[in-house]
């Protein structure tokens, strides 16, 4: 393993596939290319049709791409590698007779490991429901037995599909910080794709934003909010700021929005003072990540 692979849990290098053929062949992922870093809680994001789904079943060894590479934990992806790895892909299926410690008993002598089932039904927060059938749980219950499943054999990565999708408040409160725990005091890396975008900003360190199977944005939540922050200006000419083309202008929210760097802020109130610009209030706005994710995305097909 080289230098620049020592922090890197998933490597995405050009990968592509498509499906179908001829007129009919439709492009999933496109030269996609980006790292996830050890440690984290990474978000990966899109619009339907964006290629997540076929990047996630590439990474399960579920399909192959049609030219580049995944290395895992500085390995070519086979089964071996991803024996590294947990993962939750689409909606978890269980056997309502079973019981939880049943399942997970079953699917431990199924990935030929020898679980602590007691503490992964503790660490999950279900210790007490353990030898209930499945059939009367919650899907709160349901999605921290899935979780649970995907940490059979102490993986050093796990993988989650909208592992909070149909969950009550409650229940996505319980999942979010579950995933935080698992990266900050287990030092597991965690991939999750979902269309919450506020939970995913919540919970994650970086995110990769797909679109047409391309990488329209990549990077950690703080910058990329930070990089989409305007300044919003309530003036009695605005007129003024909208005849600027450098400023980007933008009507909104009974005011004026511009794109400038901090610090030409004063140079720009001196100038609106010097030619009798009345300023009522003037601040920074900071985006969700929606505004990014709708910024990076806008005009994508689904």
């Amino acid at each position: 393993m080289n230098d620049s692979s020592a922090h890197v849990a998933i490597r995405i290098e050009e990968v592509e596939k498509s499906f179908g053929r001829g007129t009919q062949t439709v492009k999933a992922l496109d030269g996609l290319t980006f790292e996830i870093p050890k440690g984290v809680v990474y978000g990966l994001l899109g619009p339907n049709g964006a290629g997540k789904s076929t990047l996630l079943r590439i990474i399960a060894g579920l399909v192959r791409q049609d030219r580049g590479s995944v290395q895992i934990f500085g390995e070519v992806s086979d089964t071996i590698a991803r024996r590294r790895l947990g993962m939750l892909i689409e909606s978890p299926s269980f056997y309502p007779f079973l019981t939880a410690r049943e399942h997970l008993e079953m699917y431990g002598r199924i990935t030929n490991t020898q679980p602590d089932v007691q503490a992964i039904l503790t660490r999950m927060g279900i210790a007490r429901a353990a030898d209930k059938r499945v059939a009367g749980f919650s899907l709160g219950m349901k999605q921290r037995l899935a979780i649970g499943c995907t940490l059979l054999g102490n993986p050093d990565a796990i993988i989650l599909d909208e592992p909070t999708n149909g969950l009550d408040p409650d229940g996505i409160l319980e999942v979010r910080s579950l995933i935080a725990e698992l990266a900050s005091r287990d030092g597991v890396t965690v991939l999750l794709s979902s269309h919450l975008l506020d939970e995913v900003e919540r919970v994650c360190d970086r995110v990769v934003i797909l679109q047409k199977g391309r990488k329209a944005a990549e990077g950690r939540v703080v910058d990329l909010l930070n990089s989409e922050a305007r300044f919003w200006l309530n003036v009695d000419q605005p007129n003024v700021l909208l005849g600027s083309a450098l400023l980007r202008p933008e009507l909104g929210d009974g005011g004026v929005y511009v794109r400038i760097k901090r610090d030409d802020v004063p140079a720009l109130i001196r100038h609106l003072i010097s030619v009798n610009v009345q300023i009522f209030e003037a601040k920074w706005t900071k985006p969700d990540l929606e505004s990014v994710f709708l910024s990076e995305t806008r005009g994508a097909t689904t």
